[in-house]
């Protein structure tokens, strides 16, 4: 939101779609490398074709005007609540979710006053504004002392920067031979960012598309990850995301990242 407000649009678009290559090239290949990933049922009923209608829709919504509207962010962000209530009522019908409220309440919170969450809520509201400022300036000059433009930045450093938190949590619950992450978390996360992310920023200050890279490059590098899931997930044993995958699968996001510099 801060990078559109003060008109670079690129680094908005570029963190967004960079974020969604990086969960699947990233953290998805590395989790793999060292632990193997078994997948779900939901993953190829559910998950992974929303995840790809709404990545589709956000290429047309883009090639249409080169620019993300108001009126497309609100449709955006209707299609995520559309997705989470599917979601909830699924899970509702399988009696996978507990309706009960939960009555084990961690005790350090429930001593917790109202005023103090209230003061570390505004906290860290003021501390967030300004780590996207300086987020946004560090970008910027970063990408002018590089010689490059700030979609690159955006779409690479920022984006890594942005999946380290689950990346580092991911290796080590690996290493310790617990549950890493679900497909399911990533590709849900693909999709919050596309329809959460840029529908809030859209609706707030319409995105326009200044590089062309986005579109021809940019953008069929996340549709790319996206879909290749898919074989990945199904050949050659099914349900699950081995070391030779998750290797493959490293490979091809140091090689999106290598000509992202070069294109």
């Amino acid at each position: 939101i801060n990078a559109a407000l003060d008109g670079f649009s690129d680094i908005s678009l570029g963190n967004v779609i960079g974020s969604n290559i990086a969960n699947i090239g990233l953290v998805l290949g590395v989790t793999a490398v060292i632990a193997p990933l078994a997948i779900d049922h939901e993953f190829y009923k559910l998950n992974w074709p929303v995840m790809m209608v709404v990545s589709v829709a956000l290429y047309f919504l883009l090639q249409s005007g080169h620019v993300l509207t108001t009126w497309e962010g609100i449709a955006l962000l209707l299609f995520l609540v559309a997705y989470l209530w599917l979601l909830i009522h699924r899970a509702r019908k399988s009696h996978k979710l507990d309706t009960k409220v939960d009555e084990e309440v961690d005790e350090a919170l429930s001593k917790v006053s109202n005023w103090r969450i209230i003061i570390w809520l505004v906290i860290g509201g003021v501390a967030l504004w300004g780590g996207s400022e300086l987020l946004v300036k560090g970008a910027v000059d970063l990408a002018h002392a590089m010689g490059v433009s700030e979609r690159v930045i955006a779409v690479t450093m920022i984006a890594v920067g942005t999946s380290v938190p689950e990346l580092a949590a991911s290796i080590i619950a690996a290493i310790k031979k617990e549950k890493a992450i679900s497909l399911g978390n990533l590709i849900g996360s693909n999709i919050f960012n596309i329809a959460c992310v840029l529908g809030i920023t859209s609706i707030i200050q319409p995105i326009d598309v200044k590089s062309e890279a986005v579109l021809t490059n940019d953008i069929f590098w996340m549709l790319g990850f996206a879909a290749m899931l898919i074989p990945m997930a199904f050949l050659p044993k099914s349900f699950e995301i081995g070391r030779i995958k998750g290797l493959l699968i490293v490979i091809a996001y140091i090689l999106f990242v290598s000509m992202a510099f070069l294109y």
